[in-house]
């Protein structure tokens, strides 16, 4: 049983801890101060309370000896104005015998520490039974033991145990015969030597944990700002967009984002080394392409002369793909502008409907406007339906609706379609999948290119399977324009 309760505190603990790094630090940095200024308040509350018992109990002790001499030299019948005015009405004289709900406070031995403890209850009663929760004789019962014992003499302390807190206090001495409950009692109300609250010192204390509070918040943000700051350029790199980040905070922090520029310079030197090799490769290859469509022109062998043009047309094909890529996925090209792509759409559709009837579109394209570059989107969407055309079966479908703030871009072919496991895949450069590919003239550019433009856009791409016929159903999402 003991095991299941750590393991459901421990799994409790872990999911009310917040997530992130910033909320940690704040909640460890203000958890620390917090208890830091309890614990403060607390030990102050403790002297300033103790320090105010001590120094009321020496007036205190001192003022009923006072009045313990006085009252030996006033007649009884004036003693009860002389309590009052010498108290201003705070204090009285109770000359009858001691009522049943006072009990008087047992005298330790003077040999012994002290112990202070209340009276005893009655048979059949409770402890403190008597005693609400919030009374103040609770937080007295120290000070009117201390005081029981500081009363040189014969002078008795009783304690009320009725609705009212009051203290009694034996004035006059008694003769030898006298009980001491038949005394002449100064009747104190406890609530007159309660210690006030320290309300100014509760207010100084809040006003300076909420500074320090302030403190802590500020100095956990700036700590966790760098670190914010590279988990979000990392999630530009991810996306596709790099940034730099400016090196700040603590030493290690820093040198993390000295470390991550100097990856981004490294990964940027190695993306122009590829562009450079792959935009130069179908350059060169422009020329001995051109000379041997020559030379099959010149041949006079008709067999050599159809394999040497379908070789070629691959090649060519190949050439065509890199220089596409090469354009399509450097986003430093495009230029961006606002257009109605609905109609945009509308006229890509309709140029492959009249070059041939095996492309379709579905519906009427819901009214929106995008920021886009409208050269990058043809070659996207060119490629899409290329791609269906291909490696699918026709009927190709083409369909857009808004969604929410997204544009939604639909091409679906009645072929084969893609494996699920293997849809990931089907997006990266210069992979073919064999039972998707199966012509000649691929290199593995298609989807690529469509993706990286995609992304350049702000986009995303999915790769999904049709709900009625199962081909391949390719989803495209551009953001609305602002």
């Amino acid at each position: 049983m003991g095991h299941w309760l750590s393991f459901f505190a421990v799994n409790a603990f872990k999911v009310l801890l917040p997530q992130s790094f910033r909320s940690r630090l704040m909640l460890l940095v203000l958890a620390t101060v917090l208890a830091g200024q309890a614990a403060t308040l607390y030990l102050v509350s403790i002297y300033q309370r103790n320090h105010a018992q001590t120094v009321a109990l020496d007036l205190l002790a001192t003022t009923i000896r006072t009045l313990q001499y006085s009252m030996e030299h006033v007649p009884p019948p004036e003693r009860a104005e002389f309590v009052r005015q010498a108290s201003q009405d705070q204090w009285r004289l109770w000359s009858n015998p001691l009522p049943n709900d006072a009990r008087l406070q047992r005298r330790a031995p003077r040999n012994e520490q002290a112990a202070t403890r209340m009276p005893q209850p009655r048979a059949g009663q409770a402890p403190h039974e008597e005693f609400s929760t919030d009374d103040v004789r609770l937080g007295l019962v120290r000070l009117i033991g201390r005081l029981n014992k500081r009363l040189s003499g014969d002078s008795r302390v009783a304690l009320s145990r009725g609705p009212i807190p009051e203290l009694y206090i034996s004035l006059t001495r008694p003769n030898e015969t006298e009980v001491p409950r038949h005394r002449e009692w100064l009747v104190i109300p406890l609530d007159r030597i309660d210690p006030p609250v320290a309300t100014s010192l509760v207010i100084w204390w809040l006003s300076g944990l909420a500074v320090l509070l302030l403190l802590a918040a500020w100095f956990s943000w700036h700590i966790t700002r760098s670190i914010t700051r590279l988990v979000d350029a990392t999630d530009r790199l991810a996306a596709g967009k790099p940034a730099r980040v400016a090196p700040a905070g603590p030493a290690e922090i820093k040198r993390l984002g000295e470390r991550f520029n100097a990856m981004l310079d490294a990964l940027s030197q190695s993306e122009a080394t590829r562009r450079t090799l792959l935009a130069g490769l179908p350059h060169d290859l422009k020329a001995p392409l051109s000379r041997m469509w020559l030379r099959i022109e010149m041949t006079d062998d008709l067999s050599l002369k159809d394999g040497m043009r379908k070789d070629l047309q691959d090649m060519q094909k190949m050439v065509d793909q890199f220089i596409q890529y090469l354009r399509g996925s450097d986003p430093a090209t495009y230029h961006f502008a606002t257009f109605a792509i609905n109609d945009w759409v509308t006229e890509r559709v309709a140029n492959w409907s009249g070059a041939s009837d095996e492309v379709v579109m579905l519906g009427t394209p819901t009214s929106a406007m995008v920021s886009a570059d409208s050269v990058a989107l043809s070659r996207l969407l060119d490629n899409l339906i290329s791609n269906a055309l291909h490696h699918g079966a026709p009927p190709v479908e083409v369909s857009m609706t808004v969604v929410e703030n997204w544009i939604s871009l639909t091409v679906t072919d009645h072929g084969p379609g893609i494996a699920p496991e293997r849809r990931a895949e089907a997006v990266k450069p210069f992979v073919r999948l064999d039972e998707a590919r199966t012509r000649s003239g691929n290199v593995g550019l298609g989807l690529a290119l469509v993706e990286a433009i995609a992304l350049a856009h702000g986009g995303t791409l999915t790769l999904d399977q049709a709900d009625d016929h199962g081909g391949l159903k390719v989803e495209l999402r551009l953001p609305l324009a602002a």
